[in-house]
């Protein structure tokens, strides 16, 4: 086998004593010169070792038979991998007898004539030998170059990565030192007047009407508490996801004709010239985390507005979506933060005015939220004191067809009876008496077993069913009154501290009509018992 790093000579010729002799006398120096001797018999064998080698030259002869030596060199140099192999022409003519011309055409560098002497034939080769060597020195070197650049190019952008890693951490971290001190000064701001009217409350020969304005004040500074409370614990639940969507056909319009009709009756709006234009647009959303959205949009509009401003309330459908903007001509947002309005964290700048208070990771829950409906917002802003623009697109749906009326509820007394089945102690008092206040005919059941034993006994019309229980899981407790003909028509509640995709997945496969997550509101406890009296069971 031929050694891949030494240069290689092709000798092509059809006699084979002429082969013979040419291959013979180049073999004399090939250990010498560093290269090795190949051989062809015809112009189909040359073309088949210029597909295997690289060739420093080759010897050709002009007369072959069948495809004789123009022909084969045109044909090697056909090929652009072959395309600069050097050929020099082996001929019994005289070089002034030769169709010189022609063979330049066709790729010939120089001529040989027989009888070959051999001096000369060693001259020639040395040449070509010498430059191959060159080459494969050249080629060597750009791939060591090649290699070092890549390796170069890897570290650099190794190291920009770094940098950038570095500065976006650092610029967290400031971000984080920045919220974290705000958040202080929220909860010190309301703590501090709760504090005072305590204060006030207790002092001897305090008025009658400075207790009640006290009390006032802790109630609205307590409100004031519990949202920013309710605002963390939002955003910290659609960022890890735990967030589940109660989707329904909804207007669009008419939820934020809602949310602003709920402004005007509280006198939030009252200073700003508030212009509406809402057109129809129906969307596959939960109406209250949409209501949340427009209410953060439209706080911020009035937050960052001074008062007699003006702000534009838009909606209408755009090709596929359904689109909600919120323009202002207030404050303004300066182009360096435009960009990062929605990031976490962010919005505690002190770069916007922070008069009017609040946490100011709003707009970081409306994004979120807007991407768990499968849609997108933006913000537009032509700098400081230039108003801003908040546009929300959703994904539209058809107009859906109006539903049939409800049938009657299942209990005939108007209420449905209720099987609640709860580890907890005292959770299952609470809500056995929360649920009798309202007029609910309530049995309970400490665990799994207990509870099927109950409905068999007790027969009710829809169970509340905890899902961490002793014994028996929630699930097994589902499938079993689903599988019982006696049972398999009770309307059944998961209750759960588990709020994940996961967790409502395996919820509904276990035959469960609604998914509610701890703690439960009373308002949605009452609301979900007074849907799923109303229609068919979930088989």
């Amino acid at each position: 086998m031929p050694t891949p790093d030494k240069p290689k000579i092709l000798v092509v010729n059809d006699d084979a004593n002429s082969l013979f002799a040419l291959t013979s006398l180049l073999a004399q120096w090939a250990e010498q010169a560093s290269y090795e001797v190949l051989a062809a018999r015809s112009g189909q064998d040359a073309l088949r070792q210029v597909l295997m080698h690289d060739l420093a030259v080759i010897l050709l002869d002009v007369n072959m038979p069948g495809m004789d030596g123009f022909e084969t060199a045109e044909a090697i140099h056909a090929r652009a991998r072959s395309a600069d192999i050097p050929i020099i022409f082996v001929t019994a003519f005289l070089a002034d007898e030769l169709d010189r011309l022609k063979a330049y055409q066709h790729g010939a560098v120089d001529f040989l004539f027989t009888p070959v002497i051999p001096q000369v034939l060693y001259a020639k080769i040395s040449v070509f030998v010498a430059l191959a060597m060159k080459n494969e020195e050249l080629k060597k070197q750009a791939r060591q170059l090649s290699q070092r650049t890549t390796e170069l190019t890897a570290t650099n952008q190794r190291l920009t990565r770094e940098i950038e890693e570095r500065k976006s951490m650092e610029r967290q971290n400031h971000a984080k030192d920045e919220f974290l001190a705000m958040l202080g000064h929220e909860l010190r701001n309301p703590l501090s007047a709760i504090s005072s009217a305590a204060s006030l409350i207790g002092l001897p020969g305090v008025s009658a009407d400075g207790v009640q304005r006290a009390k006032k004040i802790i109630q609205r500074q307590s409100q004031h508490l519990g949202r920013i409370v309710d605002d963390l614990l939002d955003l910290s639940r659609a960022m890890s996801g735990k967030i589940l969507l109660n989707r329904a056909p909804l207007d669009l319009a008419a939820l934020v004709g809602q949310t602003l009709e709920t402004y005007r009756a509280t006198g939030r709006s009252a200073d700003y010239d508030l212009v509406l234009d809402l057109d129809a647009g129906w969307i596959d959303g939960d109406s209250t985390r949409l209501e949340q959205i427009s209410s953060n949009l439209l706080d911020n509009a009035l937050k960052y507005t001074p008062t007699g401003g003006r702000v534009e309330v838009r909606t209408w459908t755009e090709n596929d979506d359904v689109v909600l903007s919120v323009r202002d001509n207030g404050v303004g947002i300066p182009a360096e933060l435009l960009p990062h309005v929605f990031d976490v964290f962010v919005q505690g700048s002190s770069t916007l005015d922070r008069s009017q208070g609040g946490l100011g990771i709003g707009l970081s829950l409306v994004r979120r939220l807007a991407e768990l409906h499968g849609g997108s917002v933006a913000a537009e802003s032509a700098g400081p004191d230039r108003g801003s623009t908040f546009t929300l697109r959703l994904p539209r749906i058809e107009h859906p067809v109006a539903a049939a009326p409800a049938p009657a509820p299942i209990a005939e007394h108007g209420k449905p009876r209720v099987l609640l089945i709860e580890d907890n102690d005292d959770g299952r008092e609470m809500m056995t008496m929360m649920l009798g206040g309202y007029g609910y005919d309530v049995t309970a059941a400490a665990d799994g077993l207990l509870g099927l034993s109950a409905a068999q006994d007790y027969q009710p019309d829809l169970a509340l069913v905890d899902i961490g229980l002793p014994g028996i899981d929630g699930y097994e407790v589902a499938r079993r009154l689903r599988a019982d003909p006696a049972t398999r028509d009770i309307r059944l509640i998961a209750l759960t501290g588990y709020g994940l995709a996961e967790d409502l997945r395996r919820v509904m496969e276990a035959g469960f009509d609604r998914h509610l997550v701890k703690p439960v509101d009373i308002d949605q406890l009452m609301a979900a018992i007074d849907t799923c009296a109303r229609v068919p069971v979930k088989q």
